[in-house]
């Protein structure tokens, strides 16, 4: 599905149980994927390039907004096939490439479901920090969600893609559920990075899009986090 002119959402790959969502970037010379969802997604996003007219071959990236495995769980597999470079952020780098054991989550669904669904490692080509720049796309670390989780800003667009840390609960943006989150102060913090930037959309890791006034509705969340 075509959000906006040069940005998808991959729904092939997006309607698995988690319901987390993959999106494709389109550049001029490139395109960029957004999180590769559960394992098994990798030949659906392949499908959905294919469909819209692009080759594999043209993916120069793919980016994870953070190293849970319904963002990674299929960045092994999509690589593979696209031979694309790995982009993550910086703190969640070894959980990806296998350097580090996934930590254990604290949701008990999840963690039985960690024990028999795996990542398969894949080594990282680049090392995500604030302020980075892919093509459109310029890099906001945002710690909280995991330690290495980051957004991802295309101020030409005027979208955000907010990863796990962010989304839409009816119309009001909400920060994710407490029990996956590593460190809620510094999730806080982190979303309050966002207070002057200005974007028209804003793209969570799961659930439906904003796509009006985004910015407007992260700063009423900033807001009331400052008198909570």
């Amino acid at each position: 599905m075509e959000i906006i002119e040069g940005i998808h959402r991959v729904d092939e790959a997006s309607s698995n149980l988690a319901h987390s969502n993959v999106y494709l970037v389109i550049n001029e010379k490139d395109l960029v994927v957004v999180d590769t969802g559960m394992p098994g997604n990798a030949k659906k996003i392949v499908a959905y390039i294919q469909k819209i007219g692009h080759q594999p071959s043209e993916v120069s990236t793919i980016i994870l907004t953070h190293y849970h495995i319904d963002h990674a769980g299929s960045v092994k597999d999509l690589k593979d096939l696209v031979n694309a470079k790995i982009a993550v952020g910086a703190w969640d780098k070894d959980f990806v490439s296998g350097d580090k054991p996934y930590p254990k989550p604290k949701n008990i669904l999840a963690r039985a479901a960690s024990s028999f669904i795996k990542v398969a490692p894949v080594n990282v080509d680049i090392t995500l920090k604030d302020a980075d720049r892919i093509g459109s796309l310029t890099v906001i670390d945002a710690a909280g969600h995991t330690p290495g989780s980051i957004f991802l800003y295309d101020p030409q667009r005027k979208v955000l893609f907010a990863g796990d840390t962010l989304r839409l609960d009816g119309d009001k943006v909400v920060a994710g559920p407490k029990q996956y989150v590593w460190d809620e102060e510094k999730e806080q913090q982190s979303i309050a990075k966002l207070a002057t930037l200005d974007f028209d959309v804003m793209l969570p890791g799961h659930g439906e899009i904003l796509k009006t006034n985004a910015s407007n509705a992260v700063k009423e969340l900033i807001d009331s986090n400052k008198k909570s």
